[in-house]
């Protein structure tokens, strides 16, 4: 293959994954098979939200990057997952409050048994869902909407 028909083939690569990661497409963006039940792009309170991922036009970088997002901006039932949180239950899945590992290396490094996982219901899954609430022990709260594949740090309530 010659030089020129490599860089042909390479190039639009190139350009597009730059380009991705700039808009942002690359993080928290999206939706996942398990949250196909989810609602589609809303606005309340003047936060926009896609797949239950809320969108803010704030771009500061806590630890690493990560994107903050107001709890109040976050679904319904990620809410209501965070008053159980702050009440200390009762939990309604079997799961809620173990150790989250942390083996995907999302979050920032921390002893084991330092984070803890719980259940965000996904409106028509028929299983868990693929969203979750992490807590870590000094209160510090991340959200996934995609199974640990990307958080937000969420702030406030």
């Amino acid at each position: 293959m010659t030089v020129g028909r490599r860089l042909r083939r390479t190039l639009p690569a190139l350009v597009l994954a730059p380009l991705l990661a700039l808009t942002g497409l690359t993080a928290c963006g999206g939706t996942s098979g398990d949250e196909a039940g989810a609602s589609g792009p809303s606005s309340r309170n003047g936060v926009r939200q896609t797949a239950g991922v809320p969108r803010t036009g704030r771009t500061s970088a806590p630890s690493g990057g990560m994107r903050e997002v107001p709890a109040s901006s976050l679904p319904a039932e990620a809410q209501r997952t965070l008053r159980l949180i702050a009440a200390g239950g009762p939990f309604p899945y079997r799961r809620d409050g173990i150790t989250f590992a942390n083996r995907e290396r999302r979050l920032p490094s921390e002893p084991t048994g330092y984070y803890k996982e719980y259940t965000v219901p996904t409106p028509g899954a028929g299983d868990r869902g693929a969203r979750r609430l992490i807590g870590g022990r000094a209160g510090e709260r991340y959200y996934t909407q995609d199974h640990y594949r990307s958080f937000v740090r969420v702030t406030g309530g």
